[in-house]
């Protein structure tokens, strides 16, 4: 039998997008850089930012809502991908800068001196006049977009490997995942992990070679690239969960000790969607902190993974579109409401300045879509589209016609 296209067996690809295309030439349209200017620099940056959140929160939701491991530890892959992309960009802008300060000297400096003179430059601030090993490509921007992937891959890979042989489930992995966040975060925080502490790396958003492209154009840029990687991501994910593959990791998520019993690799399975899912969010981290400009130690607290939980749950958990629009839809509203452009709500003898209680409307919100609507966001789409649960009934299960039909039903 002939396998149908994706398109046929997964119809939201095609729908995603197209609305992707549409948003991203709108916005191009409409931006300073190429078109009308009526969306502002700041906002590009902003919408850019956003899908990459959303491109994070569809790797959450490979490994949450297809495979059923809740990782409080995506953020990790997500800041270690910007730190990769980080140390290229301000190693290449300091050399760049210290070689035009040093090019007057009567005897052109060497090699050598001009490392040195980065080096001071760069970890002057933590005490240290040396390259740490850890920058020993940050010369390279090749070599660093392959470590964007290979750190946190590898990472997740040892991680996934030593957790799953051992078959910690449940709760417990996402303690551990939380833990290892933890520590990570922790280690970057000192002064000699090699990473400048808690300055973390700064200046990301000035592209070394690109000294000339105003912001306005480099935003869109960074939009253009965050909206394709987010087209081709889902793609793959989509991909890989309609087809056999996605059976199987679901079943893995519905009832683990079955699948094992029927022969599947369970622990392979896991660790490919594992260290999938952790690539696909340092891809994503990597195209965030140039757009921010500055990373530091304080991105990888677990509290961050915990908010890319909050938002596929509110977006809906096991659809790769709602994943991302939960995180789009909270991530603008934060956006509004932190940055003071939502009006305070006067009470009787109090005024909420949401900028104060923003955090407390999302905890409340993840409160009400848990007991009341666990499919999130996506389940309304799901019920417009006319896309609802199959309904049992039963089936025949003995010798005897309808001997178990009418318990099953009931069960």
């Amino acid at each position: 039998m002939t396998r149908q296209p994706l398109i046929l067996r997964n119809p939201t690809v095609l729908v995603v997008l197209a609305l992707l295309a549409v948003f991203t030439l709108a916005v191009t349209l409409l931006s300073q850089a190429y078109g009308s200017g009526v969306v502002p620099t700041s906002t590009v940056k902003i919408l850019g930012k956003t899908l990459c959140l959303a491109l994070a929160a569809l790797a959450m939701d490979l490994v949450w809502g297809y495979l059923g491991i809740l990782s409080l530890g995506q953020m990790a892959f997500f800041a270690l991908g910007g730190y990769m992309i980080g140390q290229w960009l301000m190693y290449a802008r300091t050399e760049a800068i210290v070689a035009a300060a040093m090019a007057g000297n009567p005897i052109p400096p060497t090699a050598q001196e001009l490392r040195e003179a980065v080096a001071n430059q760069i970890f002057g601030v933590v005490g240290s006049s040396e390259l740490p090993l850890a920058w020993a490509f940050a010369h390279s921007l090749t070599a660093q977009l392959v470590l964007v992937v290979a750190v946190p891959g590898l990472l997740a890979l040892a991680f996934g490997w030593l957790a799953f042989r051992s078959r910690v489930n449940g709760v417990y992995l996402s303690i551990l995942t939380q833990a290892m966040t933890l520590a990570l975060a922790l280690w970057l925080f000192q002064n000699d992990s090699g990473f400048r502490g808690n300055n973390g790396l700064s200046g990301l958003q000035n592209i070394p070679g690109l000294d000339g492209v105003p912001q306005a154009t480099l935003s869109v840029w960074f939009l253009w690239a965050s909206a394709a990687a987010l087209a081709l991501c889902y793609v793959l994910a989509a991909w890989l969960v309609s087809g056999k593959f996605g059976s199987v990791i679901r079943a893995i998520r519905d009832d683990e000790t079955r699948v094992r019993f029927l022969g599947y690799p369970v622990e392979g399975f896991k660790l490919v969607v594992f260290t999938l899912a952790a690539m696909i969010t340092a891809v994503a981290g990597a195209l965030y902190y140039p757009q921010a400009g500055i990373i530091n130690p304080a991105e990888l607290m677990p509290i961050a993974s915990i908010y890319l939980a909050v938002w596929v749950a509110i977006g809906g958990r096991g659809r790769l579109y709602g994943a991302m629009i939960g995180a789009i839809a909270v991530s603008l509203m934060s956006s509004w409401f932190t940055g003071g452009r939502a009006p305070d709500l006067p009470l009787p003898g109090y005024t909420v300045k949401w900028v104060d209680w923003w955090q407390v409307a999302l905890g409340l919100s993840f409160v009400l879509v848990t007991l009341f609507a666990p499919k999130g966001i996506a389940g309304i789409f799901d019920r417009l589209a006319g896309v609802l649960p199959p309904r049992r009934h039963g089936r025949d299960l003995g010798p005897r016609q309808g001997a178990l039909q009418e318990k099953e039903a009931k069960a």
